[in-house]
């Protein structure tokens, strides 16, 4: 093979190897070569382009329904560069010697509103840099590599800082009887430009698997606010008790189709932004008629798996501490995105 390897590579500027509006790139094409060639010409491109891609079933009430199938694709393009490193020539052709030449390049970002990169199954946002050779009688022959592109335009929107909202919530235990007072700390830390207002939720979900449907019933049954946190003010903790309703019928969680599950919420209502919500799965013990009923204290044990969140049951009394407490959390960075990320 007479061309041993052709491949294109750039110099990262930062720790983190990211770019965003007018950096520019430096790299390098690389071509190693067994014996002298004539090439036609030797192009740099780099392009920045989205696309989405999925497909969906319809069939009789929503169900699924392999014979109907909808494919979705759509392309937006938003900058496309093109530098000749080697001019193209339709008589002679560029010779080009035996061995390894290094062919270097500079790219300047386009300094206006371009999208940072992203990826999942569904779309991608992709930043490309690409090396593309010709050759007469010969497909072209291509290389290319991905660079991460952060944009700065999103956080130049009114109103907008780089901050965060840091939120903690903790209770004693995760399995209660009914009657119990359940205590939940909140600690908020909020160094952004706006208000959050701390609300609680307990509520209960129920979930009915009837193979190709699935119905699912959501209800609150307690609820609770506390005073808002101003803009930059540092870290607060507030404390609620919740009182659990003497007639709530236990959690069921082994069933694989009926399943009754209690889940604490806790929101931070943010000003002009999606709010932050943070849940934590309770469970609502059963009443038996002796006194050496399964509870924390007796030496049962609760167990959370961090794939499912569910609780799971280790039903042989055992000899272990009582279980630690029972806390999640979550950082808000208040960038200006269209994809705000919540915890849990």
């Amino acid at each position: 093979m007479t061309i041993k390897n052709f491949q294109i590579e750039y110099d990262a500027i930062n720790s983190r190897n990211i770019f965003t509006n007018g950096d520019t790139i430096n790299g390098r094409i690389i071509l190693e070569i067994s014996k002298e060639i004539r090439i036609q010409s030797l192009v740099f491109i780099a392009k920045g382009k989205a696309r989405v891609h999925f497909s969906e079933h319809y069939g009789l009430l929503g169900k699924l329904n392999p014979e109907v199938e909808e494919n979705y694709r759509y392309k937006q393009k938003y900058y496309r560069v093109k530098q000749y490193i080697l001019r193209e020539s339709r008589q002679n052709g560029n010779t080009i010697g035996s061995g390894r030449h290094v062919f270097p390049f500079s790219f300047t970002i386009p300094d206006r509103k371009l999208p940072s990169s992203f990826s999942s199954i569904f779309g991608q946002i992709i930043h490309t840099l690409k090396a593309k050779l010709k050759q007469s009688m010969m497909l072209p022959r291509k290389a290319k590599t991905y660079f991460t592109f952060v944009s700065k335009a999103e956080m130049n929107l009114p109103g907008i800082r780089v901050s965060n909202i840091l939120l903690d919530i903790s209770t004693r235990q995760m399995g209660y009887k009914s009657g119990e007072d359940l205590h939940v700390t909140a600690r908020i830390t909020n160094l952004s430009n706006r208000s959050v207002k701390p609300k609680f939720v307990l509520d209960k979900k129920k979930t009915y698997n009837g193979g190709d449907y699935i119905k699912v019933d959501k209800r609150d049954i307690l609820q609770d606010k506390a005073d808002s946190v101003k803009s930059w003010g540092g870290t607060v903790t507030v404390t609620k008790v919740f009182n659990i309703p003497k007639e709530l019928p236990p959690s069921i969680l082994v069933c694989p189709i009926i399943k009754l599950e209690y889940r604490l919420k806790v929101y931070l209502d943010i000003t002009y932004a999606p709010n932050l919500v943070l849940k934590l799965p309770i469970v609502i013990l059963p009443e038996l008629s002796d006194e050496s009923r399964l509870s924390p204290s007796s030496g049962s044990r609760y167990e959370v798996f961090e794939s499912s969140c569910e609780p799971a049951w280790i039903t042989e009394p055992q000899a272990i501490d009582p279980p630690p407490t029972y806390e999640a959390a979550a950082l808000y960075p208040l960038f200006p995105s269209s994809d705000y990320t919540s915890a849990l």
